[in-house]
């Protein structure tokens, strides 16, 4: 028997490379959804933190820790004061009542120049649900992000 060099030849390496491009071909598609759904579920978090903000505020106004004026909804004026926090109005020493530690982003808005609060629509407590507008008072938030989510609902709608 004549003495063969150990090695592959030229189809074994062709075929090996085509398998691993098949199965790289059938793994991007899995990623890409698994980034998406990870951006969703962060979407999913921030809305949660920004209402539960928002509810937490309501309860304050109705416990009297909040003075709320004639003709207000009880709602905050801007996302931003659940940040920078309201007088208390039954701390003696003048505290400040704080909602959120920071003012979560949009994760599906594209521009990451924006401020976090100009990436939220923003519900008044005077609009209606299925035609929401900004007005005197924050009373919930919306994805003003296009598209619809893995679930089949509109990311405005969540």
């Amino acid at each position: 028997m004549p003495n063969r060099a150990r090695g592959f030849t030229l189809i074994e390496l062709v075929v090996t490379l085509a398998l691993l491009g098949l199965l790289a071909l059938l793994a991007a598609p899995v990623a890409e959804s698994a980034v998406q759904r990870s951006r969703e579920q962060a979407l999913h978090r921030a809305l949660r933190d920004i209402r539960d903000g928002l509810d937490q505020y309501r309860r304050a106004v109705e416990t009297g820790q909040i003075v709320r004026r004639a003709g207000e909804s009880g709602y905050p004026a801007s996302l931003e004061l659940l940040v920078t926090g309201v007088p208390n109005a039954q701390d003696p020493k003048g505290g400040r009542i704080y909602f959120l530690r920071r003012l979560p982003r949009d994760p599906l808005y594209e521009d990451r120049s924006v401020p976090a609060e100009a990436t939220w629509g923003r519900r008044s407590y005077a609009s209606a649900a299925d035609d929401p507008h900004e007005g005197d008072d924050v009373f919930d938030v919306y994805s003003q992000a296009p598209g619809t989510g893995m679930n089949g609902i509109a990311y405005r709608e969540w």
